[in-house]
C-alpha cells in the first residue's frame, strides 16, 4: 500500500503529526511520502502559510481576523480555486497513492477532490482525515468536515463531539487518542535519563522548568527568567530556542552571570524531548497543539504563556485543559511566571497510558480493504 500524508507548516502541530504517522506506516510496511500543497503551491498559499505563521510569531490576537477570514472565504473548498493544480496532479500521479490521509484543515475540500475526483487514477485512494484539535471552540475550523471522506480521526471524544456537531458522519468519525512520536508514549529508562543529564550538564537533585517554543519560535525565555529570578526560583531552566540562534547566544551569556542554572538548546530529536518532558517539573510555553499534547502525554504541568493573546486554534486547547484536567494556569505576561508556576498542577492525578495502537490498527485496517479490492 501507498499511503500520500498532506501537510503543512502552518505552525508545527501538522507537521508533528504527519511524522508521527510517517513513523507508524513505515514500521507496517507502507510506502509513505508526506507533500505540503500550500506551501510547495502556488505564491498565493505560500503567502497565506507564511502570513499565518508570522501573525503567530509577532501579534497572536490578529489570528481572530485572520482565521475567521479563512472560514468565510473558503479558498479550498472547490477543487476549481485551487491554482496550483498543475503541480499538485503531476505529484499525484506520480507516487499513485492507495491512501491519503490529511492533517491541515485546508487540505480536505478541493484537493481531496482533485485526487478522488479530478485524476485518473488506477484505484481512487481512500482519504481520511487526521485532526489534531483537542476540544471544540472558535478555533475548531468547519474545514475539517466534509462528509465525503472515509474516515475522520481525532485525539479525544471531545474533538469528534465538534466535529460531528459541525457535520461529520459519526459512523465515520473515531478517537484514536493523541498522535505524537513514538518515545513520546513511555518512560525514558535511567540510562537514557542519565546520559541527559550528563549532556546537557544538568543536577539530579534540582527540579527543572521547561520554557518551550513552538515551531515558529514563539517564545518569551528572557523576561520569563527575570520573572523566575526575582522570585526566587531554585530550579533549573531548560530553554528551547528553536532556530533561533541569537536568542540561545543571549542565554548562554546570560548564564554566566546569573544564579540560576540556564540550558539553551536548538532543536531536541523526539527522543531527547521525552527524556526533557519526563525530567521537567513544569513548562511553560503557547497553548499549541504540539507542546500542549506533550504535556498531557507526559502529565506534566504547564502555565500557558497567552502574551499578546490567544489565537483561535489555542482557545480549543485551553478548552480541553479546563475542561478535563486538573487545573487551567494562564500567564497573561511572564512577569506573572514566578508566582503562578508554584501554582500549577499536572493535567491528570495519574499519567494515563496513551499509545499509538489505535492508529496502528486503523492503518492495517484500511490496508487490508485497500489490499482486498
Amino acid at each position: 500500500m501507498r499511503l500520500l500524508i498532506l501537510s503543512s507548516k502552518t505552525g508545527g502541530g501538522h507537521e508533528m503529526r504527519a511524522s508521527a504517522i510517517s513513523d507508524i506506516s513505515s514500521s507496517l510496511g507502507i510506502k509513505t511520502e508526506v507533500i505540503r500543497p500550500l506551501e510547495e503551491g502556488s505564491s498565493i498559499d505560500k503567502f497565506g502559510s507564511n502570513l499565518y505563521n508570522w501573525i503567530q510569531k509577532f501579534y497572536p490576537r490578529l489570528h481572530k481576523i485572520y482565521f475567521h477570514f479563512l472560514e468565510i472565504a473558503s479558498l479550498h473548498h472547490k477543487s476549481s480555486m485551487i491554482f496550483s493544480v498543475k503541480n499538485y496532479e503531476k505529484k499525484i500521479l506520480e507516487f499513485s497513492p492507495d491512501l491519503v490521509i490529511s492533517v491541515h484543515a485546508h487540505l480536505n475540500h478541493g484537493f481531496r477532490d482533485i485526487i478522488c475526483e479530478n485524476i485518473k487514477l488506477p484505484n481512487v485512494p481512500k482519504f481520511v482525515v487526521c485532526c489534531g484539535e483537542l476540544s471544540n471552540g472558535s478555533g475548531f475550523s468547519n474545514h475539517w468536515v466534509n462528509p465525503k471522506i472515509d474516515e475522520f480521526w481525532c485525539p479525544f471524544e471531545d474533538s469528534l463531539n465538534a466535529a460531528v456537531s459541525r457535520g461529520m458522519p459519526f459512523q465515520k468519525s473515531f478517537v484514536v487518542g493523541p498522535l505524537l512520536r513514538e518515545p513520546f508514549y513511555s518512560i525514558p529508562s535511567k540510562k537514557e535519563i542519565d546520559d541527559f543529564i550528563l549532556k546537557y550538564r544538568l543536577k539530579k537533585d534540582l527540579g527543572i522548568c521547561l520554557l518551550g517554543t513552538g515551531a515558529n519560535g514563539v517564545q518569551n525565555h528572557i523576561k520569563a527568567i527575570r520573572s523566575l529570578r526575582q522570585s526566587s526560583y531554585k530550579g533549573q531552566i531548560f530553554a528551547l530556542c528553536g532556530n533561533n540562534g541569537k536568542l540561545q547566544s543571549k542565554l548562554i551569556e546570560q548564564n554566566q552571570y546569573n544564579s540560576l542554572i540556564i540550558r539553551p538548546v536548538g532543536r531536541l530529536c523526539a527522543k531527547e524531548m521525552s527524556v526533557l518532558m519526563h525530567l521537567s517539573s513544569w513548562i511553560y510555553g503557547r497553548p499549541g497543539a504540539g507542546l500542549t499534547t506533550e504535556a498531557l502525554v507526559a502529565n506534566r504541568s504547564m502555565v500557558f504563556d497567552t502574551n499578546k493573546g490567544v489565537m483561535p486554534q489555542e482557545e480549543n486547547n485551553l478548552n480541553f485543559w479546563r475542561d478535563n484536567c486538573q487545573k487551567l494556569t494562564i500567564a497573561n505576561g511572564p512577569r506573572e511566571l514566578g508566582l503562578l508556576s508554584k501554582q500549577a498542577m499536572p493535567p491528570f492525578k495519574t499519567r494515563k497510558s496513551f499509545s499509538t495502537k489505535l492508529i496502528a490498527e486503523k492503518l492495517l485496517s484500511l490496508k487490508n480493504q485497500i489490499d482486498a479490492n
